[in-house]
């Protein structure tokens, strides 16, 4: 069996990036949080996610119980997969659990800086700290912990780059992620306007929006500049647009994905 390693901290979007890896490297099984996963169903295993403390989380998700680590060793095997991949926060914590699941030495050890750009990892990061939320990558419907009425909710569907369907992820806060900060949609726009305000050639704002969209955040902008027009229009609102990433990036550590400008006129 060739075995994978992908690696990354908590909360960068390892997860979310699981099924769609393992579809470009020819990969039929994923090892994530406890579960084993083939062909974007799940297996076997019971995930670390629904543990009630953080140590519980991590003995679950490096399989410590015997008998689950038992339950996916023979799912394994009646498998009969020939490729694996193993997801861990860092190099050690995947060898970890390919030795304790009995399982040959790794082959391939990737990182996540590899596989998604730095906006989507801050992304990741912010909305782990703000909504405590984290992805599974398995259907809802195998979300087995419904009945302890925890935050479940849909997660979306993953698809190839020829839009074949890879499978789906469910997004779920577990009971140890209790530390998360609230931020207000009014704190956006209100530092959207302040940029616009301080912004030398709008002369008016008719509309400002701010979106968090599944994993992404739009920001759409509609404005009139100060006439008369004698300068370089499309490289002020190329400037506008990177001093708004740089002022998201300063006050909460992230970028938005899409800002989009549009002009009305010009006064």
């Amino acid at each position: 069996m060739i075995v994978y390693s992908l690696s990354g901290p908590s909360g960068t979007g390892k997860s979310t990036s699981a099924l769609q890896f393992a579809h470009e490297h020819h990969i039929e099984a994923i090892i994530d949080d406890g579960l084993l996963i083939v062909n974007g169903q799940k297996k076997a295993g019971t995930s670390a996610k629904f543990e009630k403390n953080t140590i519980t989380a991590v003995r679950r998700a490096i399989f410590q119980d015997e008998q689950h680590r038992n339950d996916v060793i023979e799912a394994i095997e009646k498998s009969g997969i020939e490729s694996l991949l193993i997801i861990g926060t860092s190099d050690k914590m995947t060898k970890t659990i390919a030795n304790r699941l009995q399982l040959a030495p790794i082959d391939h050890f990737h990182y996540i800086e590899e596989i998604r750009s730095s906006k989507e990892i801050q992304m990741a990061q912010f909305v782990r700290l703000t909504q405590g939320k984290h992805v599974m990558p398995i259907p809802y419907k195998q979300v087995e912990q419904n009945f302890f009425k925890r935050f479940i909710q849909r997660g979306f569907e993953i698809f190839s780059k020829n839009r074949v369907k890879l499978g789906e992820t469910t997004i779920v806060q577990p009971d140890f992620h209790q530390q998360v900060i609230t931020i207000s949609k009014n704190v956006y726009t209100q530092l959207l306007q302040y940029i616009l305000k301080q912004t030398e050639f709008i002369a008016k704002v008719d509309s400002v929006h701010f979106a968090l969209k599944q994993m992404n955040t739009v920001v759409e902008l509609t404005i009139f500049i100060k006439g008369p027009v004698h300068y370089d229009v499309i490289e002020k609102m190329r400037g506008l647009q990177a001093e708004i990433s740089t002022q998201f990036l300063q006050h909460f550590e992230f970028e938005p994905a899409t800002i989009n400008i549009s002009i009305k006129g010009v006064h």
